[in-house]
């Protein structure tokens, strides 16, 4: 067998040549944006990340997040960092409690031993987002991320665009990769489909230094998740490395709850009063939420992108994570494919055979949603039981088997 070694460098250096002496932008900071910057900087490309926060460690990061083996602990392995996550995860913060409203344990598997590990698919460990973030910025180069960079607008310029930002700063990309959340200002250079109301709105509670300020739900969640629900309300709690304890209170309300409640979140003692109106015949152990000021306070309406979303592909302009597709948290999916879009946006323009950019992208989209078609389904199904009457009781079938 003759092998043609000229054809076998030529397709090799084709992979790459798409993106060539280009300037790519990333708008966002977050798992997917940052993981696709460091899967793209291995192939030598000129990426930057522009991120609004004014420095890493501007603001207190989010909750704790399960990894899933084929999605986001597959985009870490493929960009080389999966070595450096085993230093950073929590193992047995994936355990987990079901409780009831009166903080009855109903399902404990703390004391259940199991042989899952790296490589398991259902192996889930658990990483705090600051961890997770700082291990990301840690693999790039210290000018790859500009700070302060709050996206303002952009506009046609040449083949690419144009971009600025609030600070009064602006630059130039040919390939602008949208990552910045669920409430992205990029998305609608792309397509107007609107997000549509889940049903459910949820309230997120931080307790900082909680052992001290809440030490009876310290103790109770056991360095695991907990799930306490009852009668179509939740409550999902668990602790982070740094002493946090991150709530979040779901229940059914109408798309304009927020505004017709009048309720002011950055006011603790009336956000406490209506807790206590709102979950009465809950313990009154559940009051402890609210008794410290160390406490941090928002609400949060779920929303999701319809599963037939269609746009037509651009050869400058891309997105990924929640600026997609968007989903409530009631199936630990959100960082996973915002970091599984990283990875396969990162195969299609880096390793795929395709003769333009905007083929690339196309056939990267298509994946993408044709994906979360299914991640979508199964999301919303589970908000939907989640906060349905008999919601503990399926809870309990689901873990039993």
């Amino acid at each position: 067998m003759t092998i043609n070694i000229a054809v076998i460098l030529f397709n090799n250096n084709k992979k790459t040549m798409l993106l060539q002496d280009k300037y790519i932008a990333i708008i966002g900071g977050g798992p997917g944006g940052l993981t696709l910057a460091r899967l793209l900087k291995q192939q030598g490309l000129q990426v930057k990340v522009y991120e609004r926060d004014a420095d890493r460690n501007v603001r207190q990061q989010g909750s704790t997040l399960d990894l899933h083996e084929g999605t986001g602990l597959k985009a870490l392995e493929v960009a080389g960092l999966l070595e450096e996550f085993k230093k950073h995860y929590r193992p047995g913060a994936d355990k987990m409690k079901i409780i009831n409203s009166q903080m009855e344990v109903l399902l404990n598997d703390h004391a259940v031993a199991t042989n899952e590990n790296f490589g398991h698919e259902h192996f889930r460990p658990e990483i705090d987002r600051g961890p997770l973030r700082d291990l990301l910025i840690a693999s790039l180069e210290e000018d790859d991320i500009v700070w302060n960079a709050k996206f303002k607008e952009m506009k046609p310029a040449g083949a690419g665009w144009e971009l600025s930002f609030d600070n009064g700063s602006s630059a130039y990309a040919d390939l602008v990769i949208a990552s910045d959340g669920a409430n992205s200002k990029v998305r609608k250079y792309l397509t107007d489909i609107p997000p549509i109301y889940s049903g459910v709105t949820a309230i997120e509670v931080n307790i900082y230094n909680a052992e001290k300020n809440a030490p009876a739900l310290w103790q109770l969640a056991s360095g695991g998740k907990l799930f306490a629900l009852e009668n179509g309300k939740t409550i999902f709690f668990g602790p982070k490395a740094d002493g946090t304890l991150s709530f979040l209170i779901g229940l059914k309300v109408s798309e304009n709850w927020l505004a017709k409640s009048n309720i002011d979140f950055n006011d603790k003692s009336q956000v406490a009063l209506w807790f206590q109106q709102e979950f009465a015949d809950w313990s009154s152990e559940w009051q402890s939420l609210f008794t410290t000021d160390e406490i941090w306070i928002m609400p949060r309406p779920m929303y999701h992108y319809p599963t037939d979303q269609n746009w037509e592909s651009l050869a400058n302009l891309t997105m990924i994570g929640d600026a997609a597709h968007r989903i409530p948290p009631y199936a630990g999916e959100g960082a996973n494919q915002a970091l599984a879009d990283a990875l396969e946006l990162y195969e299609a323009l880096c390793l795929g055979q395709f003769e333009t950019i905007q083929q690339a992208i196309a056939s990267f989209e298509l994946k993408m949603r044709a994906r979360m078609i299914e991640i979508t389904a199964e999301t919303l199904q589970n908000t939907a039981v989640m906060h349905t009457q008999d919601n503990l009781q399926f809870l309990l079938n689901f873990f039993n088997g």
